[in-house]
């Protein structure tokens, strides 16, 4: 079964709609590829889903260990490259406020961020920096 239908609706955008949910994403080239920079790009999207799923992996962990992760947020930097042009590097920082996690569970937490479905799908040319602050 499909995961997801995505259209295009002309000028470099795209939709995406999640078949379960309904919910949907739109798309655009950045501004330094000819489009308007008025959404997500499509890789800003693999940038995002990387943090998201190492939250939500570490937000598994926290539920099922009946651990206290407090509040964490996270940013991400893509960097392009070029010939051909593609996501070169990827420098995100995951910031826990209000936690009382061990030293031993944040390890547990970064091993797990470290080891998240998104990251070990992404190809291992891509520079990945990850700063943890707890």
């Amino acid at each position: 079964m499909a995961t997801a239908n995505i259209s295009y609706l002309g000028e470099l955008r795209t939709e995406a709609t999640h078949l379960l949910s309904g919910n949907t994403i739109l798309t655009d080239a950045p501004l330094d590829n000819h489009g308007k920079g008025e959404a997500f790009s499509p890789t800003d999207l693999v940038a995002a889903a990387l943090v998201a799923c190492m939250i939500s992996i570490m937000g598994i962990a926290e539920r099922n260990k009946g651990l206290n992760m407090g509040k964490v947020s996270g940013s991400v930097e893509k960097i392009m490259v070029a010939n051909p042009r593609r996501i070169g590097g990827l420098k995100v920082t995951l910031t826990f406020e209000n936690h009382t996690l061990t030293e031993e569970q944040q390890e547990h937490m970064k091993m797990l961020a470290l080891t998240c479905p998104v990251k070990e799908s992404i190809h291992p040319d891509i520079q990945l920096e990850v700063t943890f602050v707890f």
